[in-house]
C-alpha cells in the first residue's frame, strides 16, 4: 500500500483533493492518504477529510512552517507529498532534510504563466488578458523554484469560447481533476 500526504494552505476548497480521493476509490488503488496537512482550521477541505476519515494535521504552531514540515515528514513518512492548494514555498533546508518526492498541479501549460505570484485566478486572468485560445494544466515535481520542477503530465484545453478569467478557471479546473490523480498514480505504480 502506497502512502501519500496532501498539503494545503489557506482557505482551500478541496476540489483536487476530492478528485484524488474519488480516483483512488473508483479504481480500487492500493493508495492510502495518510494525512491532510492544513494551515487554516476553517478551510472547507477539512470537512471532506473528516467525512472520509482521513487524519488532519493542523499547523498552529510558533515553530517556523518549514521546520514544522520537516518534523512532520520525519514523524509521518510517506511515499509522495501531493500539493493541493499549497501556496507556501519550501525552504532549501526542507529539501536538504526531506527527500520525499513532491508533486503539484499548476493551472496553465508550464513554463508559460508560472512563477512567483502565478496561482489561481492570477494565472487565469493573465491567460485571458493575453488572448490565449488554449490553456490547460500541468502536473510537475516541486523543487526550490516556483513551477520549475520537471513536468510529469500536461493537458491542453480549448478556452476560445471563454468570456472571462472565471470561465477559463472552470474549464481548466476540469482538466486538473482529470490529470492530477492519473499523474499521481502513474508515479506511485512505478
Amino acid at each position: 500500500m502506497k502512502q501519500i500526504a496532501v498539503f494545503t494552505s489557506g482557505f482551500s476548497r478541496g476540489s483536487n483533493f476530492l478528485a484524488i480521493c474519488e480516483y483512488i476509490r473508483l479504481h480500487g488503488l492500493p493508495v492510502n492518504i495518510r494525512y491532510l496537512f492544513v494551515t487554516d482550521r476553517n478551510a472547507p477541505i477539512i470537512e471532506h477529510a473528516q467525512a472520509l476519515g482521513i487524519e488532519i494535521v493542523y499547523y498552529d504552531s510558533d515553530v517556523k512552517l518549514n521546520d514544522f514540515l520537516v518534523d512532520l515528514c520525519e514523524a509521518k513518512p510517506v511515499d509522495l507529498i501531493v500539493l493541493a492548494g499549497f501556496m507556501r514555498k519550501f525552504s532549501s533546508l526542507f529539501f536538504q532534510k526531506i527527500d520525499t518526492p513532491i508533486v503539484n498541479i499548476h493551472p496553465a501549460l508550464l513554463p508559460k504563466y508560472g512563477g512567483k505570484g502565478m496561482f489561481g485566478m492570477n494565472v487565469h486572468r493573465a491567460v485571458f488578458e493575453a488572448g490565449e485560445k488554449v490553456s490547460g494544466a500541468t502536473v510537475h515535481f516541486v523543487n526550490e523554484n516556483y513551477d520549475e520542477g520537471e513536468v510529469i503530465l500536461q493537458k491542453e484545453c480549448d478556452i476560445s469560447m471563454c468570456g472571462s478569467p472565471e470561465e477559463v478557471g472552470k474549464v481548466v479546473l476540469g482538466i486538473e481533476h482529470e490529470i492530477y490523480p492519473m499523474a499521481i498514480w502513474g508515479f506511485l505504480k512505478v
